[in-house]
């Protein structure tokens, strides 16, 4: 028995040793990726060590490492644009939208994991960006619709998030988290195997 609680908490251990390496990194790369703009934000990288950590941890160190990247958003200053508008709007937004973006990737590797870890990774790393940018444009009808309405003019309202917003940074983070599944599954093998 006292071999397994030793076991358990050296587990236990290691988790948050990685834990705590993925909130560093999720943190840096977010303060990276302002030197990277196509619209009004930044293109973020940071969905990758979140499917790192629901993969090498738990689903919650997703929704956790998600959470960090809320954080991190409001601590660059890449929320600044909406705050002037709706801060609780915002706050609302960027919280819920890097939750649950850790969240559902986590649930989805965890569902997908034991058929085809590489299969998991990659609808991990697809279902990221969607949640992200899916949860972005909800929060923007609900707290932002008018201002946005103002900005967009005859344009629809829609197509000016698409097109000003979301549009080509979805797209930017979408393909990162593809292109960089099979390196991402390599972390999580290479981790299998020390362990």
């Amino acid at each position: 028995m006292g071999s397994a609680n030793r076991l358990s908490s050296t587990e236990n251990l290691k988790k948050f040793v990685y834990l705590s390496i993925l909130t560093a990194i999720v943190f840096v790369l977010q303060f990276v990726s302002l030197f990277m703009r196509f619209t009004f934000f930044s293109v973020t990288f940071v969905l990758v060590p979140i499917v790192i950590g629901c993969a090498v941890c738990n689903k919650y160190a997703g929704a956790w490492l998600g959470f960090v990247f809320a954080i991190a958003v409001f601590a660059t200053g890449d929320a600044a644009f909406f705050l002037g508008f709706d801060v609780f709007g915002t706050i609302v937004t960027v919280v819920v939208k890097g939750v649950l973006a850790g969240l559902f990737a986590g649930l989805v590797y965890t569902a997908l994991a034991r058929f085809n870890r590489y299969l998991a990774v990659l609808c991990a790393g697809i279902v990221a960006p969607i949640t992200n940018t899916g949860v972005f444009m909800l929060g923007c009808y609900l707290f932002f619709y008018d201002d946005i309405a103002i900005m967009a003019g005859s344009q629809s309202v829609f197509s000016y998030i698409i097109l000003t917003f979301v549009g080509v940074n979805f797209l930017v983070e979408l393909g990162v988290n593809i292109i960089f599944s099979p390196a991402i599954l390599r972390i999580i093998n290479a981790r299998k195997r020390f362990n």
